[in-house]
């Protein structure tokens, strides 16, 4: 048997945390088994479904790299299958037309709850088909079995058993002709030899309604997997209020796709004490028998700790790729000035995100308008002055410019002024920066620039001799 999963979002927003997991553990054991992954966007609600929400969710899959084999699928496409499939039940005494007024139905519930009954639809219009009146709008239900149970086998949740007489018989198509979500999934996950359903656990309890549609049309049902829900630091299920939840804010804020993967891989599966896994690594070690039962709960120190780690060991043109969007954001051309990968490789190890590597490397490529207060108070001192006007005139006769000429210039100032290295070294790194701390400065000066380097130290120069000229006046 090939294997055959698939992610199912509805385009109703973006796409989301927990989500992104349902479709990474449905690609991970498609791809683990040789199988095939599908993308279907479940579009039905008319009201609530936006183009923005499907881009959302093909740009989220896209970053995330989690390609799909089929699809997108849409079912606003698929009406006229979903009619044909309601037509044959009708057909065959496995559907009925239900003709209750609104007011019937909260009138009957009314009635079920006051006797501490559990709301269902009774059955009345299976029951009366005499009273049907085929100029009355009407809904078509799925007659359920009444006798009997649904035995689901989920792989995660274990063995759960359902009566019959606990499930009424749903509507799967509206007045408007248009059908329900039980229905159309059941047709989609048929037509598409879906064999291993992994999703939310929250659909549970549209399992067994799913399953006897399929037992209805003949057919064995797929695999399941429910996966528990994904909850924030108090307890609660994740939304909006916990921070961001949307996978492309995730990019917004300078996390990296892959570790992003490993985090959510590790929300319900483990491997040992393993804490990081390569993609490869997680198709060879995946297999949803080893999704734990119990929810868990996002972390986002644990995160940013794992992008951290992903950074540092990461390539550096990996880097450049995805920080470039962060680039842009800052309105920084990177062709416009030195070589982004040289600049990467000693700022890798230093920022946690994307976002804060590319606000550390800005000032390779734009001038700053003003130096941190703070650091410009501490470093940027009269005392600093003549070391860094005779730091600076040899900088400006070097002829080979690289970090073995830079530092021998800074070592023959320490020489003649007596100085530690971070008494010369952070003036320098403020007037280049702006800010107190960079890697290495015969690095970070080298891959600046002679001419950037030397523009920058005159005007710290000019700053410290302002410092000085309003001291004398005091």
């Amino acid at each position: 048997m090939t294997i055959k999963t698939r992610f199912a979002p509805s385009p109703t927003g973006y796409l989301h945390i927990g989500g992104a997991r349902t479709a990474l553990f449905s690609w991970l054991y498609a791809r683990k088994h040789g199988g095939t992954f599908v993308l279907r966007i479940e579009d039905t609600d008319l009201e609530r479904s936006t183009a923005e929400s499907v881009n959302a969710i093909l740009e989220g899959m896209t970053w995330m790299g989690l390609e799909y084999d089929e699809g997108p699928f849409y079912q606003t496409h698929r009406f006229e299958r979903y009619c044909e499939v309601i037509d044959r039940l009708l057909d065959e005494g496995k559907a009925y037309r239900c003709y209750c007024s609104k007011e019937r139905l909260d009138q009957l519930r009314e009635e079920q709850m006051a006797n501490k009954q559990k709301p269902r639809y009774d059955g009345h219009c299976l029951k009366h088909t005499h009273e049907n009146n085929s100029d009355k709008p009407y809904v078509i239900r799925f007659k359920n079995p009444e006798q009997g149970e649904v035995v689901i086998n989920d792989v995660v949740k274990g063995k759960v058993v359902i009566s019959n007489s606990e499930l009424d018989d749903l509507i799967i198509a509206r007045t408007d002709g248009t059908p329900t979500y039980n229905l159309t999934v059941v047709v989609d996950d048929l037509d598409m030899g879906i064999t291993h359903v992994v999703r939310g656990d929250d659909h549970l309890n549209n399992t067994p309604r799913q399953i006897n549609i399929l037992k209805a049309m003949g057919v064995e049902p797929p695999v399941y997997a429910h996966v528990p829900m994904i909850l924030g630091d108090d307890g609660k299920r994740m939304s909006k209020r916990h921070g961001a939840t949307s996978v492309m804010q995730y990019r917004n804020e300078g996390y990296l796709p892959e570790a992003v993967l490993n985090y959510l891989v590790r929300l319900g599966w483990s491997h040992g004490d393993r804490e990081i896994f390569s993609v490869d690594e997680m198709i060879n070690l995946f297999d949803t028998m080893d999704i734990n039962k119990a929810a868990s709960t996002f972390n986002d120190e644990k995160l940013l700790w794992m992008n951290q780690e992903y950074i540092k060991n990461a390539e550096p043109g990996h880097i450049a790729h995805h920080l470039s969007w962060h680039l842009g954001e800052l309105d920084i051309d990177p062709s416009q000035g030195p070589d982004l990968l040289e600049v990467i490789k000693p700022q890798q190890d230093r920022a946690r995100t994307l976002k804060e590597l590319a606000s550390n490397i800005e000032f390779f490529y734009k001038d700053f308008d003003e130096y941190n207060a703070k650091a410009a108070k501490k470093n940027l001192k009269v005392s600093s002055l003549e070391p860094m006007q005779a730091l600076n005139a040899l900088f400006a006769e070097i002829d080979s410019w690289n970090a073995q000429s830079i530092q021998s210039a800074i070592d023959r100032v320490i020489e003649q002024f007596d100085l530690n290295l971070g008494k010369i070294g952070q003036p320098v790194r403020v007037a280049i920066s702006g800010k107190a701390a960079t890697p290495a400065i015969d690095i970070t000066l080298a891959s600046l620039g002679k001419d950037k380097t030397v523009s920058r130290m005159n005007r710290a120069i000019a700053f410290i001799e302002n410092r000085a000229a309003n001291q004398l006046v005091r």
